[in-house]
């Protein structure tokens, strides 16, 4: 049984190096993409986990009830802010900074702050998208590659028949299993990065929609603090109407 499975092995291994040159090219392409798409599913694993377990830490830690001045300040000391942080940051420093302009109407406030909210989660989503595109064409492409090595092979095998005075099918079947061999290597570069492309997606527009989700909130809490303080400022120009 052993020797079975190490006769094929061989036998593989031996049509790949005896195949033609185009056939060869084609299979080096398939491998590339190959190792390239799984360290790109590596990679997207770690950080789109990262990233979901970041939301949920950070959410916990928003709704606490811990000082936003204090969170804004421990999100600046991060050599690496999450996503999320990065939008909580974008957030409150516009709402500072229309703040500091005396702009008391809390629409216009709100305006800019949701803005500013919604440009960061488009950067955090760019970063987030990073390198799919990547699969998507891997998983798109590499059948039809494949399958372009199997065409060429076949046509390799067929014009050798011309050399020679009785085909059998012992003289085709090298060169057909050769061209084979490039369409099942397309189909193992395709598959994986085909799921994997899916499932991250799915992640990303979860992530996003999360983002979303919580700047609608930042967002409610932002506006009654600035009704309050457009409220403050009435009662204090009323006061200061009184005296006069």
């Amino acid at each position: 049984m052993s020797g079975d499975v190490v006769n094929e092995s061989v036998s593989i291994f031996s049509l790949i190096i005896n195949a033609s040159f185009v056939v060869q090219l084609v299979m080096l392409m398939l491998l590339a993409a190959s190792v390239m798409s799984w360290v790109v599913i590596v990679q997207r694993t770690r950080l789109l986990s990262a990233s979901r377990e970041q939301l949920h830490d950070f959410e916990e830690r928003f709704w606490s009830g811990v000082d936003l001045n204090d969170l804004y300040r421990e999100c600046q000391q991060k050599a690496v802010p999450s996503a999320v942080e990065n939008v909580f940051m974008a957030g409150l420093k516009e709402f500072g900074k229309m703040r500091q302009q005396n702009t008391n109407d809390p629409d216009a406030v709100m305006a800019g702050v949701q803005r500013a909210m919604r440009i960061a989660i488009t950067r955090e989503s760019e970063l987030l998208d990073t390198h799919l595109p990547f699969l998507a064409t891997v998983g798109s492409t590499s059948p039809y590659i494949g399958l372009f090595g199997t065409v060429w092979g076949i046509m390799h095998s067929f014009q050798g028949l011309a050399s020679v005075k009785q085909a059998t099918i012992a003289t085709v079947a090298p060169g057909i299993s050769e061209a084979l061999v490039a369409t099942a290597m397309g189909l193992l570069a395709a598959i994986p990065a085909v799921i994997f492309y899916n499932r991250f997606a799915s992640r990303v527009d979860q992530t996003v929609t999360g983002m979303h989700t919580f700047a609608d909130e930042f967002s409610s809490l932002l506006y009654r603090q600035a009704h309050k303080i457009q409220q403050a400022v009435k009662a204090e120009e009323k006061k200061a109407a009184e005296k006069k």
